[in-house]
Order: structure tokens, then sequence, then C-alpha cells
């Protein structure tokens, strides 16, 4: 890759993990809705990525299709109220490592969530003064290769880099034609060889070396 001129970023497994606000938040919706608060840890990880429907299906099993909506509705507002106050839990050296990449590239946010949800990123880390831009199908109702595209597009990057963890996050920056870094201390991995960094502090380095003066 030559010259990256934007980096956009997910933002579950890659910014933060907030799977036990999301939990939380979860659990107060099966609660609000008549269900038993039982969800976990591990079934809130096992959902990291999935759009919004499939996320609720699983969670809210016992639901039936005609209340799914419903069910989304009560448990996305819980779960926004939660990240909103109390926030997630941030990889180490994110602030640092954001406000170093900001002085020569522009950051970006692209994430397969509900409206409101990097917004509450934003509201309860204070991070939101790096980034130039962001995204998700919860705004646009488009799919992540989608947003990539779009993102780049209105913003006029010529070559930016995409950074998740999971193997979705590369198909999805592979269909926008975008070349990709995988977070590899975030929730996935990937099925082949790819640029990667083991901390996000290590990003800066990496993207220098994809990138040569």
């Amino acid at each position: 890759m030559i010259g990256a001129d934007g980096i956009l970023f997910d933002l579950d497994g890659t910014l933060w993990n907030a799977t036990a606000r999301i939990q939380e938040g979860w659990n107060l919706g099966r609660q609000e809705l008549g269900l038993a608060p039982t969800l976990t840890l591990s079934q809130v990880e096992d959902c990291m990525g999935l759009l919004i429907e499939p996320l609720a299906r699983r969670l809210l099993p016992e639901l039936r299709e005609e209340r799914l909506q419903e069910g989304i509705r009560v448990c996305v507002g819980h779960q926004l109220a939660c990240l909103a106050g109390r926030g997630g839990i941030l990889y180490p050296h994110v602030e640092e490592t954001l406000d170093q990449l900001a002085r020569t590239h522009k950051l970006f946010i692209v994430s397969n969530c509900v409206d409101g949800y990097i917004q509450s990123f934003f509201a309860a880390h204070g991070l939101g003064r790096y980034f130039t831009d962001f995204e998700c199908p919860g705004r646009t109702g488009k799919a992540k290769a989608e947003n990539i595209a779009l993102v780049a597009h209105r913003n006029g990057l010529q070559k930016p880099l995409y950074v998740g963890d999971t193997q979705g996050d590369y198909d999805a920056a592979a269909a926008a034609g975008v070349p990709f870094l995988h977070a590899a201390y975030g929730f996935g991995r990937i099925d082949h060889p790819v640029p990667h960094v083991d901390a996000f502090a290590d990003i800066p380095a990496v993207v220098g070396r994809l990138s040569p003066p």
C-alpha cells in the first residue's frame, strides 16, 4: 500500500471492548420485556460484528418474530444508555495512539452497529475530536463494505486503509477494494496471513512501513 490518506477503524474489538456494557443493557432490556436477564459475556462476545437483527435473534431467542423490533428498540435503548454513561474498556494506549495518527492521517469509524452506538463511544470517552467522519448501517441501511466505500468517497480518500479484527471486517474491506490491517488482539481471526498488529499502539509503526515517505 502506498501513502494511505485515511485510516478507517472498526469499533468493537478494535478500539474498545464494550461487551460488559452490552450484556448489562440487553439484560435490562430482557427484564423490561418480561424475560430472564440471563445473558452471559460469552453469548454477547459470540455476537460481536453481527448486524442488529441477527444479533437480536441470538440474544432474544424467546421472542416471536413479530416482537423482534420491539425487543430491539427496548434493548438498544438500555444498551446505549449504559454505554454513554460508563463506556467500554478502551484497548491500551488508544487515545495517545489516535492523537499520534491524527497528526498525519484523517481518521474514521465504520462499524456494523445501530445509530447512536458510535456516538455513545464518543460521549463516554471524549475521543470524537480525533475522527473526521463515521458511518454505520443504523444510519444508512447499508452493509459494511458499502459504508467503507461511502466514507472513502464522501471524504475524497484515494488510498484508505481499514483496521478491523474479524474475518467479516476483512471481507468487507476486500469487497470495498480497501487494504486491510488486522487488529489481532481483538475478537476475531483471519483465515489467511494478512498484515496485522498485536496491540493498538503498534498501528503507527505498521502504517509507516506500509506507507513509504
